[in-house]
């Protein structure tokens, strides 16, 4: 699970503290402050997108081996970029490599409009992995006219036909992921995760027919390939060496055999190893194998993720999403937060959901900051901010998780934003006060109680299956949201300056509370176009969160909905009240998991999160139409630099920054481009 960022506000430096002075943490040296002002982070800047960079603190401070294992393991991710193309739509491929041909070999002009929307257009597909929107999930609809793209065409001599060059500009798969099921599952989505002609009742079936060896421990069955129809018959298409996808695997497996040879200890090889077994087998008892060697492998400064993960882009939260995130440990920072590794059992034994539904021992919870030295497949360019694994409940359960914020990227994050949407759609300037200072620290604890207490919180009820069959399409937004509200619920708690983790806990809960209430009922909506429904998972869930409690502290006005000057506001008059009603959505969400309660579920998402208030809508897109800064952000990686001797062996890796946005796409194409179009 993967937290994703609205940026509310990262615009100052954190420094931790605690009422006795001698627990004082001073401020991180994530980056150095020289470091800082002379980086440039903004790489550009097209549509409603944001590029930026980040950079690598300490990479020198690796030793040569060190660096191997990092390089190997990135050049792993790379070569699966094309993967995430093919799954998140069957045309990707073609078109990417018909509009990067253009892009190369066009030489008309260049100043034209017509050719600087087809630059902007190329670029938002690049950004998305594809040509539906990377958040909303809608199609990306260029602006130019199909007779300017058949002349580009043609004097390219690019060859791009039928239903791939159609589908460009028509409306048929409109959507990425629908999650209307009036409009079905499957047939409403584009994802490649499905043949033609299968429903969203046959895959239930499908799958309700395959049985665990051990029900205890239930296999991920449909996580790593795609069911088609073979003569009548469904069949799985796994992805693996000699399988669906299989050239590209071919090429992760080889990165990850070199990986082997430096891995910092046994139990560190030993997860590789079986990583490796799982790709070249397709077997999903190698991967929860792999993810119990992998949660146990906690020495190190080196670590990732690897393989086929999220399923948010599954309408049926089958199959995962190809993803690759390259970490190196921040020790300063992963210090300073083990205190909510070490105390996590007294945030499960505190938390306000039923006695029924509390871990008894929350076990092998690990709690990490990371410096992020490489991204590929659905973390790239769009990346998450903090990731709890493995997903698997019996797994959390009986041999814990891995939870880690992206250190570098939140700080990349922080020195590029601005304030400009603080100061418009905040109502007080006490209110943008707190936030300026506190609200960069809520935002790093919030990620941090989310990832390492919230997923890891909470069980099943015995007999209850896992969540994508007893929730189906609400299972996402409910688990995200149920994170949220653990983190939400203890960002008022004073256990949290008890632990030196700030200097006042009602101020840091306050600007908290603040930023996401105003969020999650106003600024989140930027994203969106007049009259649509909210569809991203994390998006539904801030809202859901966001609108119950509004609702349910209407009558003792704990919330208040203000207009002045013709601008709505939304208010907290009652932070304690707020904080108790946080509480409460968080039981009954718990409720809902352990219980398997899909009506529930239904409701409380369709009722609090899909449908957005028209009026507010436009009003916040009126006050926003003149924001200078988009509404989001992704990053291009720096590139490692292998240097060899003459017999071919690695003795130096340096780290350079790509010069543009376009240049590292384009490289990218080139260098791991090991599928064919149709797959």
């Amino acid at each position: 699970m993967k937290l994703k960022l609205i940026p509310i506000l990262l615009a100052s430096v954190i420094t931790f503290s605690a009422c006795n002075d001698d627990k004082k943490i001073k401020e991180s040296p994530e980056v150095k402050k020289e470091d800082t002002a002379k980086f440039d982070y903004t790489v550009d800047q097209f549509a409603d997108i944001k590029v930026l960079r980040y950079q690598i603190p300490g990479w020198e401070d690796l030793n040569l081996k060190e660096q191997q294992l990092v390089y190997y393991l990135v050049q792993a991710g790379l070569s699966g970029r094309d993967i995430i193309w093919d799954q998140n739509y069957k045309y990707n491929l073609t078109i990417r490599k018909a509009l990067e041909n253009i892009y190369r070999n066009y030489e008309g002009d260049k100043n034209a409009e017509d050719w600087k929307a087809f630059e902007e257009y190329l670029k938002r597909v690049w950004f998305s992995n594809g040509i539906h929107h990377h958040y909303s999930m809608d199609k990306i609809m260029p602006e130019f006219s199909k007779e300017y793209f058949t002349t580009l065409l043609e004097e390219t001599d690019t060859a791009l036909e039928g239903e791939a060059l159609e589908v460009i500009f028509n409306d048929k798969d409109a959507k990425k992921v629908n999650l209307n099921e009036a409009k079905g599952l499957i047939k409403g989505s584009a994802t490649n995760f499905y043949g033609d002609n299968i429903t969203a009742a046959e895959v239930d079936a499908f799958y309700a027919n395959k049985k665990s060896p051990n029900p205890n421990r239930p296999l991920s069955y449909g996580l790593n390939s795609k069911l088609v129809k073979e003569n009548g018959q469904l069949v799985e298409k796994v992805w693996k060496s000699g399988g669906m996808y299989g050239a590209a695997i071919d090429k992760i497996v080889y990165w990850l055999e070199k990986a082997v040879t430096v891995a910092e200890n046994e139990q560190q090889g030993k997860a590789l190893e079986l990583l490796i077994k799982y790709y070249k087998t397709g077997n999903l008892q190698a991967w929860d194998d792999y993810n119990v060697a992998w949660v146990a492998a906690t020495e190190g400064n080196i670590d990732y993720i690897n393989s086929f993960i999220e399923v948010y882009n599954d309408p049926k939260g089958y199959r995962g999403s190809y993803e690759n995130i390259v970490q190196i440990k921040d020790f300063d920072m992963s210090e300073k937060m083990k205190v909510l590794e070490d105390n996590v059992q007294w945030f499960e034994d505190n938390s306000p959901i039923d006695d029924a539904h509390k871990k008894d021992s929350v076990v092998g919870v690990t709690y990490k900051t990371v410096i992020v030295a490489g991204e590929a497949g659905d973390a790239s360019p769009s990346t998450p901010i903090g990731v709890n694994l493995p997903n698997a409940n019996w797994i959390r359960k009986e041999h814990g998780s891995k939870s880690v914020s992206l250190g570098n990227i939140i700080n990349a994050y922080s020195n590029a934003g601005g304030s400009e949407k603080l100061d418009e759609f905040a109502y007080t300037d006490e209110e943008k006060q707190l936030s300026k200072e506190y609200g960069e620290l809520a935002d790093k604890l919030h990620t941090a109680l989310h990832e390492v207490v919230g997923h890891a919180s909470g069980q099943l009820n015995p007999g209850v299956g896992e969540t994508k069959e007893t929730l189906k399409s609400y299972a996402s937004t409910l688990e995200e949201g149920r994170a949220d509200l653990v983190g939400l619920y203890y960002l008022m708690d004073p256990k949290l300056q008890e632990l030196g983790l700030t200097d006042n806990i009602e101020k840091l809960g306050k600007a908290a509370y603040n930023d996401y209430i105003r969020n999650g009922l106003m600024t989140q909506l930027t994203r969106l176009k007049i009259g649509d429904d909210i569809e991203e998972a994390h998006m539904r869930n801030r809202q859901w969160v966001s609108a119950w409690v509004f609702e349910k502290g209407k009558e003792e006005k704990v919330i208040e909905k203000v207009q002045e000057n013709g601008k709505t506001y939304f208010k907290i008059n009652d932070y304690n009240k707020l904080r108790s009603l946080f509480g409460e959505l968080l039981k009954e969400t718990q409720r809902i998991k352990s219980e398997g309660d899909y009506q529930a579920a239904k409701d409380l998402v369709e009722n609090y999160g899909v449908k957005v208030d028209q009026e507010i809508h436009k009003e916040v897109l009126e006050r926003s139409k003149d924001f200078k800064s988009a509404p989001y952000s992704g990053f291009v990686n720096p590139v490692l630099v292998a240097e060899t001797n003459d017999a071919s062996e690695i003795t130096k890796i340096t780290v350079e920054q790509p010069k543009s946005f376009e240049e590292q796409m384009l490289m990218y194409s080139e260098e791991y481009g090991f599928l064919p179009e149709m797959n």
